[in-house]
Protein backbone atom coordinates (compact mmCIF):
# COMPACT_ATOMS: atom_id res chain seq x y z
CA UNK A 1 0.00 0.00 0.00
CA UNK A 2 1.38 3.54 -1.14
CA UNK A 3 0.24 6.75 0.45
CA UNK A 4 0.33 8.93 -2.81
CA UNK A 5 1.54 11.83 -2.23
CA UNK A 6 -0.15 14.90 -4.12
CA UNK A 7 0.53 16.09 -7.75
CA UNK A 8 1.38 12.31 -8.89
CA UNK A 9 -1.05 10.29 -11.20
CA UNK A 10 -1.80 6.70 -10.04
CA UNK A 11 0.22 5.70 -13.09
CA UNK A 12 3.62 7.86 -11.59
CA UNK A 13 2.72 5.62 -8.58
CA UNK A 14 3.04 2.41 -10.70
CA UNK A 15 6.49 3.64 -12.80
CA UNK A 16 8.06 4.30 -9.58
CA UNK A 17 7.37 0.84 -7.98
CA UNK A 18 8.22 -0.36 -11.17
CA UNK A 19 11.89 0.76 -11.09
CA UNK A 20 11.70 0.37 -7.60
CA UNK A 21 10.99 -3.70 -8.05
CA UNK A 22 12.49 -4.12 -11.05
CA UNK A 23 9.25 -5.75 -12.59
CA UNK A 24 7.14 -4.64 -15.20
CA UNK A 25 3.88 -6.04 -13.45
CA UNK A 26 2.73 -3.61 -10.93
CA UNK A 27 -1.03 -2.67 -11.46
CA UNK A 28 -3.39 -0.46 -8.51
CA UNK A 29 -6.30 -0.91 -7.08
CA UNK A 30 -8.45 2.42 -7.56
CA UNK A 31 -7.20 5.32 -9.51
CA UNK A 32 -6.54 8.25 -7.32
CA UNK A 33 -6.75 12.41 -8.73
CA UNK A 34 -3.25 13.79 -9.39
CA UNK A 35 -4.08 16.74 -6.82
CA UNK A 36 -5.68 13.84 -4.11
CA UNK A 37 -3.57 11.95 -0.96
CA UNK A 38 -3.70 8.78 0.21
CA UNK A 39 -4.33 4.76 0.21
CA UNK A 40 -3.35 3.47 -3.18
CA UNK A 41 -3.18 -0.55 -3.04
CA UNK A 42 -0.95 -1.76 -5.46
CA UNK A 43 -0.41 -5.55 -6.82
CA UNK A 44 3.65 -6.80 -8.22
CA UNK A 45 3.66 -10.19 -9.90
CA UNK A 46 1.52 -12.60 -10.12
CA UNK A 47 -0.56 -10.57 -7.81
CA UNK A 48 -1.80 -8.27 -10.25
CA UNK A 49 -4.64 -10.63 -10.61
CA UNK A 50 -5.95 -9.86 -7.18
CA UNK A 51 -7.00 -6.67 -7.99
CA UNK A 52 -10.03 -7.24 -9.22
CA UNK A 53 -10.90 -8.18 -6.29
CA UNK A 54 -9.80 -5.29 -4.35
CA UNK A 55 -11.06 -2.16 -7.08
CA UNK A 56 -14.65 -2.73 -6.22
CA UNK A 57 -14.76 -2.43 -2.56
CA UNK A 58 -16.12 1.03 -0.66
CA UNK A 59 -13.35 3.65 -0.21
CA UNK A 60 -13.32 6.15 2.82
CA UNK A 61 -12.58 9.97 2.36
CA UNK A 62 -11.53 12.75 4.03
CA UNK A 63 -11.87 16.36 1.95
CA UNK A 64 -12.22 19.87 2.05
CA UNK A 65 -14.73 21.36 0.00
CA UNK A 66 -14.62 25.12 -0.95
CA UNK A 67 -17.78 26.84 -1.49
CA UNK A 68 -18.91 30.05 -3.84
CA UNK A 69 -16.50 28.89 -6.76
CA UNK A 70 -17.08 26.06 -9.35
CA UNK A 71 -13.88 25.01 -11.59
CA UNK A 72 -14.34 23.14 -15.03
CA UNK A 73 -12.18 19.91 -13.28
CA UNK A 74 -14.76 19.93 -10.40
CA UNK A 75 -11.52 19.91 -7.69
CA UNK A 76 -8.64 22.60 -6.96
CA UNK A 77 -6.44 21.75 -10.47
CA UNK A 78 -8.82 22.91 -12.50
CA UNK A 79 -9.69 26.68 -14.03
CA UNK A 80 -12.18 28.52 -12.59
CA UNK A 81 -15.49 28.45 -14.28
CA UNK A 82 -17.94 30.10 -11.77
CA UNK A 83 -17.28 32.52 -9.16
CA UNK A 84 -20.93 32.85 -6.86
CA UNK A 85 -22.28 35.88 -4.59
CA UNK A 86 -23.11 33.09 -1.72
CA UNK A 87 -23.05 33.91 1.91
CA UNK A 88 -21.52 31.13 4.33
CA UNK A 89 -23.66 28.36 4.11
CA UNK A 90 -25.79 27.33 6.75
CA UNK A 91 -24.76 24.29 8.93
CA UNK A 92 -28.69 22.97 8.89
CA UNK A 93 -29.06 23.51 4.98
CA UNK A 94 -25.78 22.06 5.00
CA UNK A 95 -26.54 19.23 6.40
CA UNK A 96 -29.71 18.62 4.80
CA UNK A 97 -28.25 19.08 1.39
CA UNK A 98 -25.49 16.47 2.24
CA UNK A 99 -28.37 13.86 3.78
CA UNK A 100 -29.80 14.31 0.23
CA UNK A 101 -26.59 12.85 -0.99
CA UNK A 102 -26.74 9.91 1.05
CA UNK A 103 -27.66 6.77 0.22
CA UNK A 104 -28.42 5.13 -3.20
CA UNK A 105 -27.73 8.18 -5.94
CA UNK A 106 -27.78 8.62 -9.38
CA UNK A 107 -24.43 10.78 -10.14
CA UNK A 108 -23.20 11.89 -13.27
CA UNK A 109 -19.47 11.20 -13.66
CA UNK A 110 -17.55 14.27 -14.77
CA UNK A 111 -15.96 15.19 -17.97
CA UNK A 112 -12.09 15.31 -16.17
CA UNK A 113 -12.14 11.72 -15.49
CA UNK A 114 -10.50 8.38 -16.61
CA UNK A 115 -13.84 6.85 -18.03
CA UNK A 116 -13.99 6.39 -21.71
CA UNK A 117 -16.23 7.64 -24.16
CA UNK A 118 -15.91 6.07 -28.21
CA UNK A 119 -12.54 4.59 -27.14
CA UNK A 120 -11.03 7.77 -25.36
CA UNK A 121 -11.16 9.15 -21.87
CA UNK A 122 -13.01 11.90 -21.20
CA UNK A 123 -10.40 14.00 -19.94
CA UNK A 124 -8.78 13.97 -23.31
CA UNK A 125 -12.07 15.08 -24.39
CA UNK A 126 -12.30 17.83 -21.75
CA UNK A 127 -8.96 18.74 -22.71
CA UNK A 128 -10.24 19.83 -26.26
CA UNK A 129 -13.21 21.75 -25.47
CA UNK A 130 -15.39 18.56 -25.78
CA UNK A 131 -18.51 17.96 -23.73
CA UNK A 132 -20.05 14.57 -23.96
CA UNK A 133 -23.06 13.63 -22.09
CA UNK A 134 -22.68 11.00 -19.63
CA UNK A 135 -25.26 8.70 -17.99
CA UNK A 136 -25.79 8.74 -14.72
CA UNK A 137 -24.67 5.98 -12.68
CA UNK A 138 -26.28 3.78 -9.22
CA UNK A 139 -23.59 4.75 -6.48
CA UNK A 140 -24.10 4.56 -3.05
CA UNK A 141 -23.00 7.21 -0.32
CA UNK A 142 -22.78 5.57 3.10
CA UNK A 143 -22.04 8.54 5.12
CA UNK A 144 -21.29 12.32 3.86
CA UNK A 145 -20.55 14.34 7.51
CA UNK A 146 -19.78 18.06 7.48
CA UNK A 147 -18.19 20.23 10.12
CA UNK A 148 -17.07 23.88 9.84
CA UNK A 149 -13.02 25.05 9.42
CA UNK A 150 -11.77 28.44 10.25
CA UNK A 151 -12.69 29.69 6.73
CA UNK A 152 -16.12 29.74 6.38
CA UNK A 153 -16.81 28.79 3.22
CA UNK A 154 -14.88 25.78 3.52
CA UNK A 155 -15.81 22.73 5.11
CA UNK A 156 -14.40 19.67 5.92
CA UNK A 157 -16.30 16.06 4.56
CA UNK A 158 -15.67 12.34 5.65
CA UNK A 159 -17.05 10.63 2.72
CA UNK A 160 -17.69 6.62 3.32
CA UNK A 161 -19.03 5.75 -0.14
CA UNK A 162 -19.07 2.74 -2.99
CA UNK A 163 -16.32 2.41 -5.55
CA UNK A 164 -17.16 4.54 -8.40
CA UNK A 165 -18.42 7.52 -6.54
CA UNK A 166 -17.09 10.88 -7.37
CA UNK A 167 -16.11 13.04 -4.08
CA UNK A 168 -15.98 15.65 -6.73
CA UNK A 169 -18.90 15.01 -7.97
CA UNK A 170 -20.41 15.28 -4.51
CA UNK A 171 -18.83 18.53 -3.87
CA UNK A 172 -20.48 20.19 -6.98
CA UNK A 173 -23.70 18.67 -7.01
CA UNK A 174 -23.88 20.27 -2.92
CA UNK A 175 -22.99 23.61 -3.85
CA UNK A 176 -25.67 23.67 -6.86
CA UNK A 177 -28.00 22.14 -3.94
CA UNK A 178 -27.59 25.67 -1.74
CA UNK A 179 -28.23 27.50 -4.55
CA UNK A 180 -24.53 28.28 -5.99
CA UNK A 181 -22.10 25.78 -6.46
CA UNK A 182 -18.68 24.31 -4.90
CA UNK A 183 -15.22 22.42 -5.87
CA UNK A 184 -13.07 20.36 -4.21
CA UNK A 185 -10.33 21.90 -2.74
CA UNK A 186 -8.54 18.98 -1.13
CA UNK A 187 -8.97 15.29 -0.75
CA UNK A 188 -7.06 12.48 0.73
CA UNK A 189 -8.26 8.75 0.39
CA UNK A 190 -8.59 6.86 4.07
CA UNK A 191 -9.15 3.76 2.94
CA UNK A 192 -9.80 1.04 0.26
CA UNK A 193 -11.75 -1.36 1.80
CA UNK A 194 -9.99 -3.14 5.00
CA UNK A 195 -6.68 -0.95 3.83
CA UNK A 196 -6.36 1.84 6.06
CA UNK A 197 -3.86 4.68 5.32
CA UNK A 198 -1.77 4.38 8.63
CA UNK A 199 -0.70 1.37 6.57
CA UNK A 200 0.46 3.24 3.76
CA UNK A 201 3.80 4.05 3.43
CA UNK A 202 5.67 6.52 1.17
CA UNK A 203 6.44 5.88 -2.46
CA UNK A 204 9.95 5.71 -2.16
CA UNK A 205 9.86 3.04 0.99
CA UNK A 206 7.71 0.14 -0.76
CA UNK A 207 6.93 -2.95 1.31
CA UNK A 208 5.74 -6.21 -0.42
CA UNK A 209 3.48 -7.78 1.64
CA UNK A 210 2.29 -11.89 1.10
CA UNK A 211 -0.72 -12.19 -1.54
CA UNK A 212 -3.01 -13.50 1.21
CA UNK A 213 -3.07 -9.98 2.58
CA UNK A 214 -4.24 -8.52 -0.56
CA UNK A 215 -7.69 -10.55 -0.23
CA UNK A 216 -7.96 -10.63 3.94
CA UNK A 217 -11.05 -9.01 3.33
CA UNK A 218 -12.74 -12.33 1.66
CA UNK A 219 -13.67 -14.93 4.02
CA UNK A 220 -11.18 -17.53 3.50
CA UNK A 221 -10.57 -21.58 4.33
CA UNK A 222 -7.62 -23.50 5.10
CA UNK A 223 -6.65 -26.83 3.45
CA UNK A 224 -4.45 -29.71 3.73
CA UNK A 225 -1.53 -30.44 1.38
CA UNK A 226 -3.65 -33.32 -0.53
CA UNK A 227 -6.23 -30.46 -1.65
CA UNK A 228 -3.75 -27.92 -1.87
CA UNK A 229 -2.23 -29.95 -5.13
CA UNK A 230 -5.35 -29.88 -6.56
CA UNK A 231 -6.03 -26.34 -6.09
CA UNK A 232 -2.77 -25.59 -7.78
CA UNK A 233 -3.79 -27.56 -10.68
CA UNK A 234 -6.56 -25.76 -11.02
CA UNK A 235 -9.33 -28.02 -9.22
CA UNK A 236 -11.20 -27.52 -6.63
CA UNK A 237 -12.36 -31.01 -4.07
CA UNK A 238 -15.72 -31.69 -3.40
CA UNK A 239 -14.71 -31.61 0.29
CA UNK A 240 -13.37 -28.34 0.20
CA UNK A 241 -16.25 -26.68 -2.23
CA UNK A 242 -18.59 -28.15 0.56
CA UNK A 243 -17.16 -26.18 3.28
CA UNK A 244 -17.46 -22.54 1.34
CA UNK A 245 -20.81 -20.64 3.03
CA UNK A 246 -21.95 -17.57 1.38
CA UNK A 247 -21.61 -16.23 -2.06
CA UNK A 248 -18.18 -16.05 -2.64
CA UNK A 249 -15.58 -14.93 -4.22
CA UNK A 250 -13.26 -17.39 -1.03
CA UNK A 251 -9.53 -16.94 -0.76
CA UNK A 252 -7.75 -20.71 -0.50
CA UNK A 253 -5.07 -21.13 2.52
CA UNK A 254 -2.84 -23.83 2.85
CA UNK A 255 -1.87 -24.68 6.03
CA UNK A 256 0.31 -22.12 6.52
CA UNK A 257 -1.92 -19.28 5.88
CA UNK A 258 0.00 -18.98 1.93
CA UNK A 259 -3.15 -17.85 -0.53
CA UNK A 260 -3.18 -20.78 -2.60
CA UNK A 261 -6.47 -19.28 -5.36
CA UNK A 262 -9.14 -17.19 -4.91
CA UNK A 263 -12.51 -19.41 -6.13
CA UNK A 264 -15.74 -18.32 -7.15
CA UNK A 265 -19.61 -19.93 -7.64
CA UNK A 266 -20.23 -20.66 -11.27
CA UNK A 267 -23.23 -22.51 -11.52
CA UNK A 268 -23.77 -25.41 -9.10
CA UNK A 269 -19.61 -25.46 -9.18
CA UNK A 270 -16.95 -23.79 -7.29
CA UNK A 271 -13.88 -23.08 -9.57
CA UNK A 272 -10.54 -21.23 -8.76
CA UNK A 273 -10.81 -17.66 -10.77
CA UNK A 274 -6.83 -17.14 -9.93
CA UNK A 275 -4.56 -19.99 -8.70
CA UNK A 276 -1.51 -18.28 -7.13
CA UNK A 277 1.78 -20.50 -6.48
CA UNK A 278 2.23 -21.11 -2.33
CA UNK A 279 5.13 -18.50 -2.50
CA UNK A 280 2.82 -15.38 -3.78
CA UNK A 281 4.41 -12.86 -5.87
CA UNK A 282 6.78 -12.83 -8.20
Amino acid sequence: MVDKPAGWTSHDVVARARRQLGTRRVGHAGTLDPMATGVLVLGVGRATRLLTFISGVDKAYVATIHFGVETDSLDADGEVVAVHDMAPPDPDALRAAAAALTGEIDQVPPMVSALHHEGRRLHELAREGVEVERPARRVVVHRFELSPTEDPMRWRAEVECSSGTYVRSLAADLGRALGGGAHLASLRRTAVGPFLEDEARPVDDLELLPPSEGVRHLPHVEVDAAAAAAVGHGRIPDAVAERLEGEGPWAVLDAGGALLAVCERRGARVKPAVVLAPSGAE
